[in-house]
């Protein structure tokens, strides 16, 4: 282990194996990753059924047979690796960055690298946060902490359960459990819709008899030394229980799947700004957040659905940390924004929000100075500013769809294309969904036979497309076509 690092990567899960390699394939020689848990592979080592991999390798595999993948290929590097290890702190820096860390092997250490990617993925909801009342008896857990006592340490965790919460993981513990010869009385979901992917409905639920109850909620949790009885009501629009619409279950054990919170502790205390709506940082084309060397991928910046997605979008924050480290990126632009700056020209910022104002600037800037190579840098600047390719655009969005991710694209950095994920507020029958310019002209569309809340959906925009855009903004929309 060295004391400086080209990168470091925070998280040894899936998308910290996937940013690591793409990184060392982009040229990057001294990357340290840095793992919380005593080996590789994050949350995959206790997914132990199939349906991974479809998407990145083209086969089905099981959670760890996917990590095994990307932990062979990384053990096949020269990329060091420090298990055991929690980050205590993030202090950002002009000429590069500090962790301050502790480690089983090497206790307390601090050490700098000139990026860093964030690649912490996410936690679950817990009892507390959704505040059930009833007693505090046993038998009471986190889908994902059942999902390691059952696949890993070998504990069974209860004989009838009952699962609050449609998303993916507790709908897979769902037939985990009933595999495991444990009866799973009911899921209940509070929204009118299913949290989860279709297929794993389809196949976790429907397949094995297990009851949904839609726009339902646990009300009331009972239970001396370990739990007995949960009560479940309706709920209305409002998502307020019902009375007399009370269900009495029989149970011993409740696993919660009530959502899951990317972990930016770390982020924040960096002054990483974040997304309310994702809990994830804000973040550009490439995955750089709002401070210059820091990248994001992975659950830590949106909860994703498939792990696939997860090495995919890594690999593009690997490749654009390995360009910023060598300083591949933009070195005009650079040196244009810190001419300028330099003789009271008003740019606030090389993201150049306001383009033709900066082209004003700019202008009045080369009329005011005879040095011919600030003349001829500034000219370039206008230049790209006229043709709509030097500023950053903010991407929106109206009232059907909950975030997107990236929230920001710096045109000029989209080598040929760049894809916005989102995700839909409310189930949409035969959608459209539109990319608008200025609120008016549409530079994209596509059409699906429907989207739900559970499932994220992706608008992919061409150089070209965004060349065409002259203002600063971007929204996307989702109609229903009747």
């Amino acid at each position: 282990m060295h004391d400086e690092y080209e990168l470091i990567v925070i998280g040894g899960g899936p998308a910290g194996l996937g940013a690591a390699l793409s990184a060392r394939e982009h040229g990057l020689e001294r990357i340290l990753v840095v793992e919380r848990d005593v080996q590789l592979g994050g949350i995959l080592n206790q997914c132990i059924h199939n349906g991974f991999g479809l998407h990145y390798f083209g086969e089905e595999l099981t959670g760890p047979e996917y990590a095994a993948r990307l932990i062979d290929r990384l053990n096949g590097q020269a990329i060091d690796v420090l298990c055991d290890a929690m980050v205590l702190e993030i202090i950002p820096g002009e000429n590069g960055h500090t962790l301050r860390l502790m480690s089983a092997d090497c206790g307390y250490r601090t050490v700098g690298s000139q990026a860093i990617i964030l690649a912490m993925g996410c936690r679950e909801r817990t009892r507390g946060a959704i505040q059930i009342p009833g007693t505090r008896a046993a038998g009471i857990f986190t889908a994902g902490t059942a999902q390691r006592y059952v696949n890993i340490e070998g504990y069974m965790v209860g004989r009838r359960i009952i699962i609050l919460g449609s998303g993916d993981i507790g709908l897979i513990m769902a037939r985990r459990m009933v595999l495991e010869g444990a009866t799973v009385v009911a899921c209940v979901e509070i929204m009118p819709y299913p949290g989860g992917l279709t297929r794993n409905i389809v196949q976790c639920l429907q397949d094995f008899d297990i009851p949904l109850y839609l726009s339902h909620t646990i009300t009331r949790i009972e239970g001396k030394q370990r739990v007995e009885k949960v009560i479940v009501q309706e709920v209305d629009d409002r998502f307020h229980p019902i009375d007399g619409t009370d269900i009495a279950f029989d149970v011993d054990t409740v696993l919660l799947s009530v959502g899951l919170i990317p972990e930016n502790e770390l982020s924040r205390a960096a002054g990483v700004e974040i997304d309310s709506k994702t809990s994830g940082p804000i973040v550009y084309e490439n995955g750089e957040t709002s401070v210059p060397g820091i990248f994001a991928c992975g659950n830590v910046l949106h909860v994703h659905d498939l792990v696939d997605f997860v090495t995919t979008e890594s690999e593009g924050a690997g490749k654009a940390a390995a360009e910023y480290v060598l300083r591949r990126i933009d070195v005009l632009e650079k040196r244009i924004y810190e001419k300028v700056s330099h003789d009271d020209v008003n740019l606030q910022s090389p993201s150049y929000d306001d383009p033709q104002k900066v082209a004003c600037e700019a202008e009045h800037a080369r009329a005011s100075h005879d040095d011919v190579e600030r003349s001829a840098l500034i000219d370039d600047l206008s230049k790209k500013l006229v043709q709509g390719r030097s500023y950053c655009l903010s991407i929106v969005r109206d009232e059907t769809i909950s975030y997107t991710v990236p929230q920001r694209i710096r045109v000029q950095r989209v080598d040929k294309q760049v894809s916005v994920f989102f995700r839909v507020k409310n189930p949409q029958k035969m959608p459209k969904c539109i990319v608008f310019r200025d609120g008016e002209r549409i530079v994209a569309s596509f059409r699906r036979p429907y989207m739900m809340p559970g499932e994220m959906e992706r608008v992919t925009l061409t150089r070209e497309q965004l060349d065409d855009v002259c203002g600063n903004e971007l929204l996307i929309s989702v109609e229903e076509i009747r």
